[in-house]
């Protein structure tokens, strides 16, 4: 298969995008003094798709996730999302990282309610359908493979049970957008590819949009509709590939040709990423 690869367009892409990053600059501490994280940066996203961001070290693929979210906002540019432009934190956004940052005190069924606790109109109505949310829960954990788990406190759990109820909670309240960063990093290698498949069926059950940051090119490659890659600080987009690999992905795809393929193409532009600024 040849690689499809090609440089983004944001006058264009823009138009139909349900996420639009439009030449934004981020400073931490201000302008003219402190850290230029971010400088023109452009990157768009469809509605349902599964885009990737890679790149060096320090080039800013964490800070764009929080321009998404609306944690941050821009020191110049716009991002936009559904048509509007982002101006605070979104209701419509899950997250998860790579720490699972599970509340220790707080069982597997209570950590996995807590986004129900705090984000309206659900922390209403927990009070009075409390069981509704509890079988909600107890759903997406079987989806998952954590059927009977629902008492048990993180220290209980391995690793990679505490990432996959660290997936839930990021879902649990049915988010229109989920922002990934290097979720799967800290586990061993046979837990993150199993944990491949787990993401990619919630994602083709639920067709929610989603952001992947990740150092893992396979992992992006394998996971995504779209790569982009980032140059080092301050970072910009300088690549986007575009992944023709059939859906759903197998494990036996990791290891086909075409697969090896795109993971190169990325690697060689992830080299030139290191030298551009």
């Amino acid at each position: 298969m040849t690689v499809m690869a090609l440089r983004q367009s944001p006058e264009t892409d823009s138009k139909a995008a349900f996420v639009a990053v439009e030449g934004a600059t981020l400073h931490y501490g201000g302008t003219g003094y402190g850290v230029l994280a971010l400088k023109d940066m452009s990157l768009t996203i469809r509605r349902g798709e599964f885009a990737a961001v890679v790149g060096p070290s320090g080039c800013g693929k964490s800070t764009l996730l929080k321009l998404v979210s609306g944690l941050r906002r821009p020191s110049a540019g716009r991002v936009v999302v559904d048509g509007e432009e982002v101006r605070r934190p979104l209701k419509i956004v899950g997250m998860a990282f790579q720490n699972p940052a599970l509340l220790p005190w707080r069982t597997t069924l209570q950590n996995l309610l807590l986004p129900f606790e705090v984000v309206r109109p659900h922390r209403r109505q927990i009070r009075w359908n409390h069981a509704r949310y509890v079988e909600q829960a107890k759903i997406l954990l079987a989806k998952v493979g954590l059927s009977g788990v629902e008492d048990r406190y993180p220290w209980q759990l391995s690793g990679g049970m505490q990432q996959r109820i660290s997936l839930c909670r990021a879902l649990i309240h049915d988010p229109e957008i989920l922002l990934l960063d290097e979720p799967f990093g800290a586990l061993d290698a046979f837990t993150r590819e199993d944990l491949w498949d787990v993401l990619q069926t919630l994602w083709l059950e639920r067709r929610f949009t989603v952001l992947l940051v990740t150092h893992d090119l396979t992992e992006a490659v394998y996971l995504a509709d779209s790569v982009h890659v980032i140059s080092s600080r301050p970072g910009r987009v300088i690549y986007r590939s575009i992944i023709d690999l059939v859906r759903p992905r197998l494990e036996e795809v990791r290891y086909t040709p075409a697969l090896i393929d795109y993971v190169h193409d990325l690697r060689v532009h992830i080299a030139r990423a290191r030298d551009t600024a």
